[in-house]
C-alpha cells in the first residue's frame, strides 16, 4: 500500500502507460503511433515510374456511334446463326437409296460410275 499521494499517481500513471486513448506522458512514444519524424513519409509516397498526362477528353457521341455498331454487329450475327440453326432443324430426311444417288452425282464423276457398273456386271 503506498505510504503517500505521490506514490500514488506514479501508481496510476504506470497502469495507464501504453492503454488506448491515454495520453503518454510528456517526452514519451506510445507504442501504437508511429514516430513524429515517419508520419509525413507514411502519409505521402513517392510515386513509382513516370507521371503520366490525363486521358485525352472522351467525345461520348463518338463512343456511343461505335456502341450501337457493336450492338448492331451482334444482333447480325446472332441472327445468322439463328437461321442456320432453324435450317438445319427444318433438314429433309432422306433414305439410304437416295442418299446415295445425291452423294455419287456430287461427289463421283460420271464417268467413274459408269466403270464401276461395267466392273460389277462382268462379275455376273
Amino acid at each position: 500500500m503506498p505510504s503517500s499521494s505521490s506514490d500514488c499517481n506514479s501508481v496510476q500513471v504506470m497502469a495507464s502507460r501504453g492503454r488506448r486513448g491515454v495520453p503518454a506522458r510528456d517526452g514519451e512514444q506510445r507504442r501504437d503511433e508511429p514516430r513524429r519524424e515517419d508520419q509525413g513519409e507514411q502519409q505521402a509516397p513517392a510515386p513509382q515510374g513516370p507521371i503520366l498526362p490525363p486521358p485525352p477528353p472522351v467525345d461520348y457521341g463518338v463512343f456511343m456511334q461505335g456502341l450501337v455498331q457493336a450492338m448492331q454487329t451482334q444482333a447480325h450475327t446472332q441472327a445468322a446463326l439463328q437461321a442456320q440453326l432453324e435450317a438445319q432443324d427444318g433438314a429433309m430426311e432422306v433414305g439410304w437409296d437416295e442418299f446415295v444417288r445425291l452423294f455419287r452425282a456430287k461427289f463421283v464423276p460420271e464417268h467413274i460410275q459408269d466403270k464401276m457398273e461395267q466392273e460389277f456386271l462382268s462379275l455376273t
